[in-house]
């Protein structure tokens, strides 16, 4: 049985995370002070005091949760040398999981997304879209339900939960929709915008431009795309590639839990705030171990389970 390495999406920040690493280690502290010079603002304090509000806009939400997630990564190394044998994250996260892989450095991750989570919030700003969440759907609900309402599916999270996006009306039509065909949850969610579909096509655009001047190197170990639930080529430009793709196209994380599982992967750890990801990854597979390294606390757990 092998492990598998999993790094937390947006929305799972919250105001003093991180904190207890960095006052426990010199090392995790100096993750957070290099974030606040690669950056040029305080991303420390808004990680470990909030407010709430500063710390869910997007060009702060994602690389707080890239530098808190791997910082608890590291933390775990440290006291524990596991041999992953994959990497995968969701959204946002599948560039820490990158960074873990070695194929961008720190420095060049942070920059990344805290451009992503910019193009993003700009992209979101500019037409009024949404987001809700479709639980207890067959395949032939979800396909009417997308028809009937012009919503594109955003993510797959696992057979009975997906999440579609799309401007307001559709979002607010896919609700009366899915109560029209019998589909037994759906709620709309609290983001910014439609999230992983044509509306993010300006941020996918300006990305673009901000990867031309990143580093990709090859993976040291296999991390799975989003986009495929295949891992992801050799090939550095085929990467990038693939990581524009992600910002418009459909995350699939059930895909990507089960190409891990037939990896050999039994045991998934998650690295960041909260565990949704674990939650996910049992919905997906009941029979998986789920692990997660959250805190100080988590991390002790995690290490005696290994």
């Amino acid at each position: 049985m092998s492990y598998c390495c999993i790094f937390a999406g947006q929305g799972a920040q919250t105001p003093g995370m991180g904190k207890d690493f960095a006052e426990a280690d010199a090392e995790a502290m100096a993750l957070f002070d290099k974030a606040n010079a690669v950056l040029g603002f305080d991303l420390k304090k808004v990680c470990f005091e909030g407010p709430a509000e500063e710390l869910t806009k997007s060009n702060i939400c994602q690389p707080a949760i890239f530098v808190t997630s791997y910082a608890a990564y590291q933390a775990l190394k440290k006291k524990k040398n596991v041999d992953f044998s994959c990497a995968a994250g969701l959204s946002l996260g599948e560039w820490g999981a990158l960074c873990a892989a070695g194929v961008l450095d720190f420095d060049s991750t942070l920059k990344v997304l805290e451009a992503r989570g910019r193009f993003m919030q700009e992209a979101c700003e500019a037409t009024p879209s949404g987001m809700i969440a479709i639980v207890g759907a067959s395949a032939e609900q979800l396909a009417a339900l997308c028809e009937k309402s012009g919503c594109t599916v955003a993510n797959v999270n696992s057979a009975a939960q997906q999440v579609l996006s799309g401007s307001k009306d559709a979002v607010a039509a896919a609700a009366a929709v899915a109560k029209e065909l019998g589909i037994k949850r759906a709620i709309p969610l609290a983001t910014a915008g439609a999230f992983h579909s044509p509306f993010m096509a300006s941020a996918r655009e300006k990305l673009a431009k901000t990867l031309e001047e990143v580093a990709f190197c090859t993976p040291k170990f296999p991390v799975l795309s989003n986009i495929t639930g295949k891992p992801h080529s050799s090939d550095p430009g085929e990467i990038k590639a693939m990581m524009l793709e992600q910002v418009t196209g459909t995350t699939n994380w059930a895909a990507d839990v089960e190409c891990a599982k037939a990896m050999g992967a039994g045991v998934f750890v998650e690295f960041g705030p909260g565990k949704v990801l674990s939650g996910l990854v049992k919905k997906i597979d009941a029979s998986l171990q789920t692990l997660n390294v959250a805190d100080l606390a988590s991390l002790e757990a995690t290490v005696a389970a290994l």
